[in-house]
């Protein structure tokens, strides 16, 4: 995630809110479905006071939604005695680094003096997720990346010698190697052919992995589980596949 990840690998806290909650005017689109505005800070209630600001609507933002005003600190000092806190086995399984594991453990540890239920659940289709990721955010940064081409947005080739070469210089030089990459693999899924057998069947899975979510609440009232599967890489080390992260 473009929040909670780099704040774990950065060791600060991010929050990512609810769908429509902050507004993302002004945000170069993404995966239209995915993407979402939030705070970054060194704590939660540094979050919070964050989200007091940015949390409103806004009718430049066609996903913003209409809402009661929250105070997000209310609950900054609120007893966790009785809290249920429901931790997915799925997520504890093999790929996990053991750094990872054991950080939250001692987390598991403090939840525990302070009063919170550890509850065990289930999230059986977790592992579809990242697939079903991959599928669905490519397909729709193809579309929305597509406006940069070099005529309205952003960068332009300086050498060209027609529309077509204006459009592909423009597009080799201003994306990065994984925006590419995305692009082309959303181009693919949404060609005639195959939308059906990998779009559609992704936005089948998206839905099974929110059931179980919804199934999970049930049971619990936070999921506590790991940011990503190891700490932070280091700076000089490079990975050719972005799913392990």
């Amino acid at each position: 995630g473009s929040i909670r990840q780099p704040a774990s690998h950065c060791g600060i806290t991010g929050l990512k809110p609810t769908y429509g909650v902050v507004s993302r005017f002004g945000m170069v689109a993404y995966a239209s479905s995915f993407d979402q505005a939030g705070p970054m800070a060194q704590t939660a209630e540094d979050c919070a006071l964050l989200m007091n600001s940015m949390a409103s609507f806004d009718e430049r933002d066609s996903t913003s939604i209409e809402r009661n005003k929250e105070d997000y600190t209310r609950d900054l000092n609120q007893s966790l005695q009785g809290l249920k806190v429901g931790l997915p086995r799925e997520f504890f399984g093999e790929g996990l680094d053991a750094q990872v594991h054991a950080s939250i453990d001692r987390v598991v540890e403090v939840l525990k003096k302070l009063g919170a239920e550890i509850v065990d659940i289930t999230l059986p289709h977790t592992e579809l997720s990242i697939p079903a990721y991959y599928v669905l955010a490519s397909a729709e940064a193809s579309t929305n990346l597509s406006r940069y081409d070099g005529v309205r947005y952003g960068h332009r080739a300086a050498e060209f010698g027609n529309l077509d070469e204006m459009y592909s210089n423009t597009r080799a030089e201003g994306f990065g190697s994984e925006v590419k990459r995305r692009i082309m693999i959303g181009t693919y899924v949404l060609s005639h052919g195959y939308y059906d057998a990998y779009y559609l069947k992704a936005q089948k899975l998206r839905r099974m992995v929110a059931n179980d979510f919804q199934a999970a609440l049930k049971q619990c009232d936070i999921i506590l589980a790991p940011v990503a599967p190891t700490a932070a890489p280091l700076l000089e080390s490079h990975n050719s596949d972005p799913v392990e992260m």
